[in-house]
């Protein structure tokens, strides 16, 4: 059958399909504010800061709607805390203290996804505070301890030993192809 639609296209002229003229380029400033990539190890993270008590008054105003007062998720929204010691459970809640092993990849979440109607505008402050908020509210940092760049990767994680690395010889890391 696909050697009959090519034959179809080449005797049709094989002209290229139609273009719809749906979007845009993206400009350079675009594309560098999306290329980062954070490490468990911190690489990647921006200077920044905040703490717990800062990131309260974000999360009211910009995760609550979303995910509950207390991060414990609204309708199709996910619970943000709770669950810790619920993975071997029949119904496993994966949320931040019980499922994610690095504070850096929380960061790193919040920071391209998050808010939802608006990913990727928050401060490198702002993401700081929003994920010590969310350490605290699941009682992993005390409300006060400053999380930047050099103390976020420091932080251990409840689950952090709980995954296994895959031991096929095609799962390791793979190197990035030059651009």
């Amino acid at each position: 059958m696909p050697d009959v639609l090519l034959l179809l296209w080449l005797v049709g002229g094989g002209t290229a399909p139609p273009r719809y003229d749906i979007g845009r380029v993206a400009r350079p400033e675009e594309i560098q504010a999306s290329d980062i990539s954070v490490l468990p190890t911190g690489a990647g993270l921006p200077p920044g800061h905040g703490t717990a008590r800062e990131g309260k008054s974000l999360y009211a105003t910009l995760c609550a709607t979303c995910h509950g007062a207390n991060g414990e998720g609204r309708d199709s929204y996910a619970a943000l805390v709770g669950g810790r010691g619920s993975l071997k459970d029949e119904e496993p809640r994966l949320t931040v203290g019980s499922y994610w092993p690095f504070a850096t990849t929380i960061w790193d979440y919040i920071h391209r996804a998050m808010p939802y109607v608006a990913p990727g505008t928050l401060t490198p402050d702002q993401v700081y505070a929003l994920t010590a908020f969310l350490l605290h509210a699941d009682g992993i940092i005390g409300e006060d301890t400053v999380m930047n760049e050099r103390t976020l990767p420091l932080v251990k994680m409840p689950n952090r030993d709980g995954f296994v690395a895959d031991p096929r010889p095609d799962t390791g890391p793979k190197k990035n192809p030059p651009r």
